[in-house]
């Protein structure tokens, strides 16, 4: 892979720089919607896991939860903003996080997020955001209207107790 040019280097330096961004990132937005472990068949000829898989994933994740609110089949239309803001590696467990940007007649519009916990333990750290346009449609694949009414929805916060079991030992590993 090429070097980023020093304009490119400013502009992801600055993005990141202030207090909001900073404690934007310390935890995910939204609602789990997917976990999965990285493995090596997944991986880039740089050894790092391949951006297409996690866009990949990305839309799987959204997919369910736009299926889930617009009550029924939905197609993606669009994907944009797609940040991919550090590797993944192999053996990464990758979570992929879900918001409500938008519902609109016909479409759902939703943040995703992708945080990895580095060889499944230690702090989250975000990989990947952007944002996914689903429209809903019929069994003939042509737009219908989705099931709740068009809102524009605020952030929802992460709360750790809702998403993370409490107790290590809720899964035991069976040997």
């Amino acid at each position: 892979m090429w070097a980023y040019t020093d304009e490119e280097n400013d502009f992801l330096s600055s993005r990141h720089s202030n207090a909001a961004t900073a404690a934007a990132m310390a935890a995910p937005r939204g609602e789990l919607a997917s976990r999965t472990l990285a493995m090596p068949a997944d991986t880039n000829p740089s050894g790092d896991i391949f951006g297409g898989w996690i866009m990949s994933l990305m839309d799987s994740a959204a997919s369910m939860s736009a299926t889930r609110l617009a009550g029924g089949r939905v197609v993606t239309v669009a994907v944009s903003n797609i940040t991919f803001l550090q590797p993944v590696k192999t053996g990464d467990t990758v979570c992929c996080y879900t918001d409500v940007i938008r519902t609109g007649n016909t479409s759902v519009t939703l943040h995703a997020e992708v945080w990895v916990l580095r060889q499944g333990q230690g702090e989250r750290t975000k990989v990947t955001d952007a944002e996914f346009t689903f429209v809903a449609v019929n069994d003939n694949g042509r737009p219908r209207p989705v099931e709740h009414e068009p809102v524009e929805h605020e952030p929802v916060e992460y709360e750790p107790a809702k998403y993370e079991p409490a107790d290590a030992n809720i899964h035991p590993t069976p040997w």
